[in-house]
């Protein structure tokens, strides 16, 4: 029993037998329709030509001056070569007239009920009357004045119309065996055909589970199994933007807890120098001063950014909720202008605000003064004896804010890559201010998404940055 549950039946014989039953069938029941249909219009036309004859003798003996006699002898004749034969009885059902080869009545009481009655009778086939192989007979009634006064039998053998359907069924064999030749053929190949394909999906599934995900197999949208291969290209597609994305992230990561690791070691040395000198009582007294307050500046810096890196996880996992309000720009921008004088200053860089005060912005107020803050910051990092400009405009449903720089640009390949969570600006230079966490960026963009805004960032190296923020009414 365990050995037939094993045994498999290909997909190919599956197709295969599938096609061939249905074949076989179909043509089953239509040979034996189209026999049965056949069979029938022959002894239809039979059973008609011999009512016809019958017609033609009784009009004949009614209307004709011949006598009744030669009308039979010369109908006799006629019928005789087409293998059939009449005979004519009275109302009691005696013969009185009967044609060469003549078969004697014998008709039933039902069927001698109908013919009195005026009704013609059809016999299509019958083997068990007149002593004869099988014939096909009608009855006509005889009627004077429309009163039954007798009746004529006409008969034809069934051999010269069995020989008929015999020739047509034989003909229709050889057909339905070349059919079945053609159609077992067909079979066969688009069973081949739909097989392969298969294979071909299974094989590149195989190369995928084995870890090669630059498979590619032809696609169509003919049927569900060319759209079934297309379905797998776009799955390999995605597998391996996915897997680049990974890949980068991993990348990424290993940048940032080597970043961490240099950015905490920096401050937490200086920390733990100064602690062990105040401690020790090696640094003199007019220093404590200045060691304590590098002290304060280092732990500001450790806690920027950790709580750089909570607002981002925070942003993400969608858990800042927002309180949206109408908020004059000209405000903002003066805040953003004083809070960062003096950063500027020490950089030697100007603020300059350039916004109508009937210009109003749709958002949160925290949130807009962290998107603005992050990104004047990183524009004074990266400008020197330069100019910072904040410019802001309504257009219709937007409103437009800009922040651009004459600072030193940004490399074509970077500009997408500072939006990146653990992208570090400049990484060659890491012994200068600019080699700080790329964080920043990150959370101003998803702040912007949050606000189901669109922000794009325009530089050339050398001439500056430009930041473009838009907040949709």
């Amino acid at each position: 029993m365990s050995r037939l549950r094993q045994m498999k039946f290909k997909y190919i014989y599956q197709q295969f037998f599938s096609h061939i039953s249905i074949i076989v069938v179909a043509f089953l029941i239509l040979s034996l329709l189209f026999a049965h249909y056949v069979e029938n219009l022959v002894y239809e036309n039979k059973a008609e030509e011999l009512i016809s004859y019958g017609k033609a003798i009784l009009s004949d003996i009614d209307q004709s001056p011949v006598s009744t006699e030669q009308i039979i002898n010369q109908y006799s004749s006629v019928l005789m070569t087409r293998k059939m034969s009449f005979s004519m009885f009275d109302k009691d059902g005696n013969l009185y007239s009967v044609g060469k080869h003549g078969p004697a009545i014998k008709l039933s009481s039902s069927e001698w009920n109908k013919i009195t009655k005026g009704q013609t009778i059809i016999v299509k086939s019958d083997f068990k009357r007149f002593g004869q192989e099988g014939v096909t007979f009608v009855v006509l009634p005889y009627l004077d004045q429309k009163r039954f006064v007798g009746g004529i039998l006409l008969t034809s053998l069934i051999s010269g119309s069995s020989e008929m359907i015999h020739q047509i069924n034989q003909f229709l064999l050889y057909t339905i065996f070349i059919a079945f030749a053609v159609s077992f053929f067909l079979s066969w190949l688009l069973s081949r055909i739909h097989v392969n394909r298969i294979k071909r999906l299974r094989e590149a599934t195989s190369l995928v589970s084995a870890g090669n995900y630059h498979v590619n197999v032809h696609s169509s949208n003919f049927d569900e199994i060319g759209e079934l291969a297309n379905d797998f290209n776009h799955m390999v597609d995605k597998i391996n933007a996915s897997m680049e994305e990974i890949e980068s992230l991993e990348n990424r990561r290993r940048q940032f807890m080597a970043d961490v690791s240099h950015e905490m070691r920096t401050p937490l040395t200086t920390i733990s120098g100064v602690i062990e000198g105040l401690k020790n009582d090696m640094i003199p007294e007019e220093d404590k001063e200045r060691g304590i307050n590098l002290v304060s500046q280092e732990a500001k810096r450790l806690i920027r950014l950790v709580n750089e890196n909570l607002d981002y996880d925070k942003i993400r996992s969608n858990q800042i909720q927002l309180f949206r309000e109408d908020i004059q720009l000209l405000e903002v921008f003066e805040i953003i202008q004083e809070q960062l004088s003096i950063l500027a200053e020490e950089k030697n860089d100007q603020i300059f605000v350039d916004v109508a005060p009937d210009v109003f912005v749709n958002a949160d107020y925290d949130r807009l003064i962290q998107i603005l803050i992050n990104i004047t910051k990183n524009s004074i990092q990266f400008t020197s004896d330069g100019t910072i400009r904040l410019r802001g405009r309504k257009q219709e449903n937007e409103t437009i804010i800009e922040v651009e720089d004459t600072g030193i640009g940004i490399d074509p390949n970077d500009v997408e890559n500072i939006w990146h969570r653990f992208y570090k600006a400049d990484i060659s230079r890491t012994s200068n201010p600019y080699g700080e966490f790329g964080l920043g960026l990150s959370i101003v963009k998803q702040l912007v998404l949050l606000h189901n805004g669109e922000i794009d960032v325009f530089s050339e190296e050398g001439k500056g940055t430009k930041f473009i923020i838009r907040f949709f009414q």
